[in-house]
C-alpha cells in the first residue's frame, strides 16, 4: 500500500486528489496540508511514501519545505502548471523526485505517484527531460567531470547517459541489449555510487557533470 500525503493550498485540488487516489486498491491518503508549514509537519508525523507538493502555497512554499524533507525518505512529487518557473528546476535540486501538472489526466497521477514510489523510472520523462534541458541551457555546465563520476564503470556511465535521455529500464535494456533486470541493477549502483536518490537526479547529475549535452 502507497501512503500519500496531498499538499495543496486549494481545498478542492486537496479533496479531489484524496478522492480518486483513495478509490485505488493500492493506494491510501493519510494526511492533507494547506501550507508548506504543515505539509512538513505532517511529513514527520505521518510518513507517508509519496508527498504530492504545490509549489505556491502559503507560509511555506513548496520549494521549501521540500528542502526541508531532503533527507527523508519521502518521495517528493511536484505539483506545477505548464508554465514552469526557475525555483521548481531548484526543487530536482531541492530533492524532488519529479513533476507533475497539476491538469494532468487522472491516469497520469495515478501513474505518477506509483512510479515515485518505486524510485526506479523518471517521472513524465518528455517533460522533466525539457525542463532540464532548458535549465541546463541558460546555466553554465561543468565539462569537467566530477570526481565521483570516475567511480563508475564503462557500462554504468552508458546507462546513467541512457537514463539522462529519459529512456527507461526497458528500452535502455532495448537498446544495450541487456536483460532489464540487469539494467536495474545497473541504476541502482550508479545512484549508489554517485549518492543519488532516484533517476530524476541521475539526469540531473548527467547534465551538470557535462556528460549529456542539451538537445
Amino acid at each position: 500500500m502507497i501512503r500519500v500525503l496531498v499538499a495543496d493550498d486549494q481545498e478542492m485540488v486537496r479533496e479531489g486528489f484524496s478522492a480518486l487516489l483513495n478509490a485505488q486498491d493500492d493506494i491510501t491518503v493519510v494526511g492533507s496540508a494547506g501550507d508548506g508549514v504543515a505539509a512538513v509537519s505532517e511529513v514527520r508525523r505521518l510518513r507517508p511514501d509519496v508527498v504530492l507538493m504545490d509549489v505556491r502555497m502559503p507560509e511555506m512554499d513548496g520549494l521549501t519545505a521540500t528542502r526541508l524533507l531532503a533527507g527523508d525518505p519521502v518521495k517528493v512529487l511536484v505539483l506545477t502548471t505548464f508554465d514552469l518557473d526557475d525555483y521548481v528546476y531548484e526543487a530536482l535540486r531541492a530533492g524532488a523526485s519529479g513533476f507533475l501538472l497539476k491538469h494532468a489526466p487522472a491516469s497520469e497521477l495515478l501513474a505518477a505517484v506509483r512510479v515515485v514510489a518505486r524510485g526506479d523510472a523518471l517521472l513524465a520523462p518528455s517533460v522533466t527531460k525539457r525542463l532540464i534541458e532548458d535549465f541546463v541551457k541558460a546555466q553554465p555546465v561543468r565539462v569537467v567531470k566530477p570526481a565521483a563520476l570516475g567511480a563508475l564503470t564503462e557500462r554504468e556511465t552508458e546507462v546513467l547517459r541512457l537514463i539522462a535521455q529519459g529512456l527507461s529500464n526497458g528500452e535502455i535494456a532495448g537498446h544495450l541489449v541487456l536483460a532489464e533486470q540487469t539494467v536495474k541493477t545497473h541504476v541502482s549502483r550508479v545512484l549508489m555510487k554517485l549518492g543519488l536518490r532516484d533517476r530524476a537526479q541521475a539526469v540531473i547529475a548527467a547534465y551538470e557533470s557535462g556528460l549529456v549535452v542539451p538537445g
